[in-house]
């Protein structure tokens, strides 16, 4: 039996916001409740509600730049810059900017919609 998984086909994720997510592992593609990684890309104009997530959020960004707002805070990164985001920490993500933001995204444990906590 192999030691490895070589993920070929990752599982894109139905949104209705124009972002696109391919989730690589995670529960969705490898039933890994421990680890997902995803590559996404955020439109233009694109943001998601305030959430307070039960998984850390480590986010690196290719292309374009990201916004996020922690706890109050408001942090911008841009290609070549990461972010770790510690579990039950209040944020909400967004580009607010005219470029698509490419990045990767790894939460542990794995995304769920049943950890993220979004607001209404």
């Amino acid at each position: 039996m192999k030691k490895y998984i070589i993920q070929k086909s990752p599982f894109v994720v139905p949104t209705t916001d124009g972002k696109l997510i391919e989730e690589h592992h995670g529960l969705a593609t490898t039933n890994n409740s421990e680890i997902s990684i995803a590559h996404m890309i955020a439109p233009p104009g694109w943001s998601e509600p305030f959430q307070t997530p039960k998984f850390d959020e480590y986010t690196y960004i290719i292309k374009g730049k990201k916004q996020f707002i922690i706890e109050e805070e408001c942090i911008i990164l841009a290609a070549g810059q990461s972010i770790k985001i510690e579990k039950n920490t209040r944020i909400q993500y967004s580009n607010p900017f005219d470029e698509p933001c490419e990045y990767i995204a790894i939460c542990t444990p794995a995304f769920s919609m049943d950890l993220v906590n979004r607001e209404d």
